[in-house]
């Protein structure tokens, strides 16, 4: 059974990213579904897999990653965050696979890669 998940990791404090909201789209063509809304727990993953079985079907997704709340918590200074919502857009060819997208965030950056 194919499923997806995700791990937030702070590169700049080295540690998991707690508290993280995050949005789960479907893309088809030009729309854009909304699928749900999770939170990352203490180890900065979900506390069950995004999608699983069924409802993790062939095609394109998108994960928004609400990183601008968390930052700001981490660093009191005023004004906007340099990176606030981060879309993460990626494909599922094989519903029977796991498909594991980790952000490693900092401040001002963050890269992502499919996971095992």
């Amino acid at each position: 059974m194919g499923r997806l998940t995700t791990h937030v990791l702070d590169t700049s404090l080295g540690q998991p990213g707690e508290g993280i909201r995050i949005e789960v789209y479907r893309l088809e063509a030009e729309s854009r579904t909304f699928l749900k809304e999770v939170t990352t727990n203490a180890d900065g993953r979900c506390d069950a897999p995004i999608l699983e079985g069924e409802a993790l079907g062939e095609g394109q997704y998108e994960l928004i990653f609400h990183a601008g709340d968390y930052l700001g918590a981490q660093d009191e200074g005023a004004g906007p965050r340099f990176l606030d919502t981060i879309p993460l857009r990626f494909g599922v060819a094989d519903t029977t696979q796991h498909y594991h997208v980790p952000l490693l965030l900092s401040p001002y950056s963050y890269s992502t890669y499919r996971g095992s």
